[in-house]
């Protein structure tokens, strides 16, 4: 990977070599590195290897790509050098097979273009509008506690919602049946951090085996109604929606869609509304800022009504720049390609680092100060570089609902902000597990208590 060839791309220079220090523990390489501090990794491959930067991970060499300018390169992918399934497969292919992450080139534009029906303005809303009951269900049971966990409550609450939206309602399922869905949304998304590669009893991947297997039990003993008769949720949009030369999916592809498009929901969505109350917690002008929106308007906001939570919407951004959900997007090279004038060599494992471009002190003012007022139009540091901002990805693989996942997260705020006020300690910093999607091992605890004249409130 570090030989110079010579291509008619001569004049690129090899990636750097691996420093003996950095090579890590064996066939692990860096992997407990980044589970212990991401930033800090990359601040370190940045620091001593530039944009582009050797790894070892998982016994193989890898790349990290590391600002903008290097992770535009892959996200755009002009040549055609880079594809996610071969990345993702080796990390959760098992699990989230078929998805639309881990499609590539014509198949994942033939499927794309048909998801991209699901999340027209006028479906989203109508999701819009699902998304009241969903709320008022999950949160009625929330009361004032002085340790109240967020991040299990709003996961919970996140798959209630997907569960209403994307599936309409599941009006048969216990919550005993949600609740196990939940756990093995949970194993399978764990999986990315398994060393044990197999269906092996009491390991990540044996976990995730079993709970990808009751997922599509889950979701096949729904399909034929929802083939049968079209409503207003994903799942049956999923099952009729075709192209124009009148294409649909097939049951499996509807499955595997449906375990994607679920978990990647709920997933994101309950990390940046766990984000967004705790920064809210720690700075309680800025939520008595965000609360005058909220109760500037009636308590099931539409789609467009969410839209004009400006003040929202900065904390919302300042948090994804903060915390990104996927901090690091896994790519493979399937021909030799050059990067910020390195050449990388085909097969070759590659990290694009999007949470380092977020926190960069040549695009942001103290980067690690939470300040909304960053993205307001009198500022824009978020327009310092096409992609100093990128917690959706970009290029053709652009998370497909972030739309959708505006929308809730502002709904939930939108509830919060009414009906609740918080508090956080100012130096709380919460344990996060890195090992696949971040979250914080401690529950991200806040103390709730509801306002006065609020539903349940005195």
């Amino acid at each position: 990977m570090t030989e110079r060839v010579p291509t008619e791309s001569s004049a690129a220079l090899p990636v750097p070599t691996l420093r003996r220090e950095d090579r890590g523990l064996p066939v692990f390489g860096r992997l407990f590195d980044y589970a212990r501090d991401p930033v800090a990794l990359m601040r370190h491959q940045w620091t001593h290897y530039g944009p582009v930067s050797p790894m070892n991970a998982l016994g193989s060499e890898a790349v990290m790509l590391l600002g903008p300018d290097a992770c535009e390169e892959a996200l755009r992918n002009r040549d055609k050098a880079f594809v996610n399934g071969p990345a993702w497969g080796r990390i959760v292919g098992p699990f989230f097979r078929r998805g639309l992450m881990l499609l590539d080139l014509t198949e994942h534009h033939d499927h794309r273009r048909i998801l991209q029906q699901a999340f027209t303005r006028d479906r989203l809303e109508g999701y819009a509008a699902a998304l009241h009951p969903a709320l008022d269900r999950g949160m009625a049971q929330w009361g004032e506690q002085a340790d109240f966990p967020s991040y299990p409550r709003l996961k919970q609450l996140t798959l209630d919602i997907a569960a209403e939206i994307f599936m309409g309602g599941a009006e048969h399922t216990s919550a005993e049946e949600m609740e196990r869905v939940n756990r093995a949304f949970i194993a399978c998304v764990q999986a990315a951090a398994g060393v044990v590669r197999a269906d092996v009893p009491f390991t990540r991947w044996g976990r995730a085996y079993r709970g990808r297997r009751l997922l599509e039990e889950f979701l096949r003993s729904y399909l034929p109604a929802k083939r049968a008769a079209r409503t207003d949720d994903l799942f049956s949009v999923l099952c009729h929606i075709e192209d124009e030369d009148g294409a649909r999916f097939t049951d499996d592809e509807v499955v595997d869609h449906m375990i994607f498009l679920m978990m990647a929901a709920h997933d994101t969505s309950t990390i940046t509304a766990t984000t967004m109350l705790q920064y809210l917690g720690q700075h309680p002008d800025w939520q008595e800022r965000c609360r005058v929106e909220a109760l500037a308007m009636g308590p099931e906001p539409g789609l467009a009504e969410l839209e004009t939570m400006t003040d929202l919407d900065l904390v919302m951004r300042e948090a994804l720049r903060l915390r990104a959900p996927v901090p690091l997007l896994m790519r493979k090279t399937v021909k030799e390609t050059v990067v910020q004038g390195h050449r990388i060599a085909a097969h070759t494992d590659v990290m694009v680092g999007v949470q380092w471009s977020h926190l960069m002190e040549e695009y942001w003012t103290d980067p690690f100060t939470f300040d909304p007022e960053r993205f307001a139009p009198h500022r824009r540091e978020d327009k310092s570089h096409r992609l100093a901002w990128e917690p959706f990805g970009g290029g053709v693989h652009k998370c497909i609902g972030l739309h959708f996942g505006g929308m809730e997260v502002k709904a939930i705020g939108h509830r919060m902000l009414r009906d609740f006020e918080w508090s956080v300690p100012a130096d709380y910093v919460p344990p996060t597990d890195n090992h696949s999607l971040p979250f914080p091992t401690d529950g991200a605890p806040i103390a709730l208590r509801r306002r006065v004249g609020a539903p349940g409130g005195i």
